[in-house]
């Protein structure tokens, strides 16, 4: 599990996401937040449940989803040898907590530009094949994500600087929330890049001499 360096180092079956440089930039994004015993935290396409569990070791009451029958199994059984709590449901990102509220979200969605191939992502690469412009959820989260936020409740979503974080930023401010980007951190391309780098290149999303990704960490506040 390169770059993730927490304490939690959770089974991760065949085709669920290991936590990787963007799990770790986010579980300290969540570090940072003064959360108290029982605040209610919700963590969006978990994958293995490495981010509920860092939550959940807070004293936290968390929620997670995942899409993946295999990444719910994943994280049911993580949290279980961790010998925490945690609520894991299957659905399609919000669809399970509708109606529900929450003073922290955690997001680390598929955010990799992909080239069209006339069908979804299947498989692996549900946890990063993202469309043209690697927004298919970071739109959604925009748009969705406020909603479930209580008042002074905060959204964490990491994703890559391919994705445009200026767009992530408007459209949060344009629901009332207060967001800015709080953490950054260059990495090497990984297989997915290195796969891609020439179609990257082509659309103009990577510039010659690149040959690392920068990742962000987004907050933002929904104002009380």
């Amino acid at each position: 599990m390169p770059g993730y360096p927490g304490p939690v180092k959770p089974l991760v079956p065949p085709g669920v996401y290991a936590p990787q440089e963007d799990t770790a930039l986010l579980v300290g994004a969540l570090h940072d937040e003064p959360l108290p015993d029982g605040a209610h935290v919700l963590d969006v396409g978990t994958g293995s449940g490495a981010l509920a569990i860092e939550a959940a070791r807070r004293g936290t009451y968390v929620t997670a989803v995942d899409v993946s029958w295999r990444a719910v199994c994943a994280a049911r059984l993580n949290t279980r040898l961790a010998g925490l709590d945690v609520r894991i449901r299957h659905g399609n990102l919000f669809a399970p907590v509708r109606g529900q509220s929450f003073d922290l979200i955690l997001a680390n969605p598929p955010y990799v530009p992909a080239p069209d191939t006339g069908r979804p992502p299947h498989g692996a690469a549900r946890s990063w094949d993202a469309g043209r412009d690697g927004r298919l959820l970071l739109d959604r989260i925009c748009r969705e994500a406020p909603a479930l936020l209580r008042p002074g409740g905060v959204l964490l979503v990491v994703h890559s600087a391919l994705s445009c974080p200026g767009r992530t930023l408007t459209k949060l401010r344009g629901a009332g929330l207060k967001a800015s980007v709080t953490r950054r951190r260059m990495i090497p391309f990984g297989p997915v890049l290195r796969s891609r780098e020439g179609w990257l290149r082509e659309r103009g999303l990577l510039s010659a001499p690149d040959q690392r990704e920068e990742l962000v960490v987004v907050r933002a506040e929904l104002p009380v």
